[in-house]
């Protein structure tokens, strides 16, 4: 039996400073995590209790026409993105579908996988679990002549909220073609991009110069919609990679229940909710933001998504700790690559009234 070496789940590490932060005489308010807290969209639920919940049959791997259709129309609408719906696949969430896409895509021993620098570790698990090494870098310069089998995109980022120029994009494009290398680009946060960021999907004409080859972008509704509990995402891209992981995904049964089918199709189709919540996390980020440099701290980057991503100058964990004091949980940038020893990752994902008491409380770390 051949033993796959993982690391710890890192969130368990959190567990004395958690307990510490729920002592709080006001309890908790954890942004450790990125859980969305608030309600899932009324056409969402309606569509998940709707009729496909009475639809007693297996559900198809690759999903009705009107579901492929449905989210091809919201990559046109919201990004400007054409793509064939033939080439749209659901997926039981983006976490499942990181983890897994190396696999799928034949990567192996042997094979080198490029991830940013700081990363959400998930990205760093799927090379492992596909026995592929590994490398962290943001710039393809520092690769050199190395042969590189797939590169992987976050913009905005997780954990730093760093929203990638089209410009960038373009280059690394151009570079993993070069070496027949796949770009998956992981853009579940690109729906919270305010305006002016230009936030772009690697497929956008301007990055991909109108070839959709050897690309893929992976799209979730967990925190555009407030679908995490739904395990709603899909991917798109390269109609032949699309077709492969298709193909692979019928044999494995990794079918995404057909009420959630019917949920995902539902959000896609209604841009309003999903401008609402952005807003919503504009907000909370003004807030959370001066409260941390009110704090003495600095914020990097965190420009859009989900998180800020903050440093007080010092290790991570002891940032951790003191915060834990007044009762707000943070997650220690060390979670994410040896580069974020020194920060921390701040969540936007807890109630107005939760960001309210941790605002009030920061100033005095």
């Amino acid at each position: 039996m051949v033993k796959i070496e993982l690391p710890d789940f890192p969130w368990d590490s959190l567990a004395a400073d958690t307990k510490l932060a729920k002592a709080h005489p006001d309890g908790i308010v954890d942004l450790s995590v990125g859980t969305p807290v608030d309600p899932v969209p009324g056409v969402v639920r309606a569509a998940l209790t709707g009729p496909a919940a009475d639809e007693p049959g297996y559900p198809t791997t690759h999903g009705p026409d009107s579901l492929r259709e449905a989210l091809a129309g919201a990559l046109s609408r919201r990004f400007g993105v054409t793509v064939d719906p033939v080439s749209v696949l659901p997926t039981i969430g983006l976490k499942e579908t990181v983890a897994w896409l190396p696999t799928l895509l034949g990567v192996g021993a042997g094979d080198l996988v490029v991830i940013p620098e700081l990363a959400y570790p998930t990205y760093e698990v799927g090379a492992r679990l596909a026995g592929a090494d590994f490398v962290r870098s943001d710039s393809t310069a520092r690769l050199g002549p190395q042969r590189v089998a797939m590169v992987w995109l976050n913009s905005p980022s997780n954990p730093t909220g760093k929203v990638l120029p089209r410009e960038h994009l373009r280059k690394v494009v151009e570079w993993a073609r070069e070496r027949g290398a796949v770009v998956a680009s992981d853009e579940c946060y690109l729906s919270l991009a305010p305006a002016d960021q230009d936030a772009v999907s690697v497929l956008h004409p301007d990055v991909c110069g109108g070839s959709h080859e050897n690309l893929l972008a992976l799209h979730s509704m967990s925190k555009s919609s407030n679908m995490a509990g739904y395990r709603a995402s899909f991917l798109t891209g390269d109609p032949s990679l699309v077709a492969s992981l298709l193909e692979l995904r019928k044999h494995l049964g990794m079918m995404v229940p057909r009420p959630v089918q019917a949920a995902l199709a539902a959000a896609a189709s209604d841009d309003t909710h999903v401008a609402a919540q952005a807003e919503i996390y504009v907000r909370r980020r003004a807030q959370l933001r001066a409260a941390l440099e009110a704090a003495g701290m600095r914020v990097d980057h965190s420009e859009a998504g989900l998180y800020l991503w903050a440093t007080a100058g010092e290790d991570g964990r002891a940032t951790v700790h003191r915060l834990a004091k007044l009762g707000v949980l943070v997650a220690p940038g060390e979670f994410y690559g040896p580069a974020g020893t020194q920060h921390v990752r701040v969540a936007l994902t807890a109630s107005d009234e939760r960001i309210a008491a941790a605002a009030e409380r920061l100033p005095a770390a």
